[in-house]
């Protein structure tokens, strides 16, 4: 049984360049099946729009979510947290795994900043417990990322058997790096950049990262690897560069 697992998160900006100057969607679609992720959480994941569609020759017909998955991620779930005329998007997770069930919460701050918890739980072939996958996107203040951060421990604690492996991932906009740890059950989830080299990764703006927006944290895994993925070809798709982490279960 194989008990290594190869995960990563993105902040995909809707699938377009920084400054939304260019449809990246398609070279996103390539560089991400080239991580060979078994799972990816992605947040700003468009689900609909229709000015995009209408403007754009090359805009894909499916949802970005649908559209990234095709070929190399058979199982997808998508979160819609926020809605406008136009459309609509969110958080997603890719898997190679089977997810047998999915939930999406609403964890915005105010009515002005929609914000979303993604629950999955994927059936890992050989393993004897589920994986339990969340991937989140936080507010822009530390106000809000306080809150939000409490109700994921709760949902955690609500959701998520304590002997289940576990791994939260996403864009927690903590540029300050005053979120703290997440306790669960009285004991902190293992942040893999933490794990690896003493700090969390600057992953924002992509071409040269100075800001730590985003994580990966996780419960019953041992941290083999971590990397960002900065520079060409990334700085030209989002504005956030991708983390990628190697793990495996204890």
């Amino acid at each position: 049984m194989s008990r290594t697992l190869h995960i990563a998160t993105y902040n995909i900006h809707k699938g377009f360049s920084h400054f939304n100057r260019r449809l990246m969607v398609h070279e996103l679609r390539e560089n991400l099946h080239g991580i060979g992720a078994d799972l990816i959480f992605l947040q700003e994941v468009q689900g609909v729009n229709e000015e995009h569609a209408l403007t754009h020759d090359n805009w894909p017909e499916a949802p970005q979510y649908e559209f990234l998955a095709e070929s190399a991620w058979p199982e997808f779930a998508y979160g819609k947290n926020a809605v406008y005329e136009e459309g609509h998007h969110g958080n997603a997770i890719l898997s190679r795994f089977p997810i047998l069930s999915w939930d999406n919460f609403d964890i915005s701050g105010h009515r002005f900043e929609s914000r979303g918890l993604l629950h999955c739980e994927v059936e890992v072939p050989a393993w004897d417990r589920h994986l339990h996958c969340i991937c989140i996107h936080m507010g822009l203040s530390s106000r809000v990322r306080r809150k939000q951060i409490a109700a994921l421990e709760r949902k955690i604690e609500e959701i998520v058997p304590q002997d289940s492996p576990l791994i939260v991932a996403g864009d927690f906009n903590d540029w300050s790096c005053r979120a703290g740890k997440i306790m669960v059950h009285g004991k902190p989830l293992n942040e893999v950049f933490e794990t690896t080299r003493g700090k969390v990764a600057r992953s924002f703006p992509s071409a040269l990262p100075l800001l730590r927006l985003d994580r990966i944290y996780v419960r019953g895994f041992s941290v083999r690897a971590a990397a960002v993925h900065q520079g060409q070809p990334w700085s030209r798709i989002s504005d956030h560069a991708p983390l990628s982490t190697t793990l495996v279960l204890k």
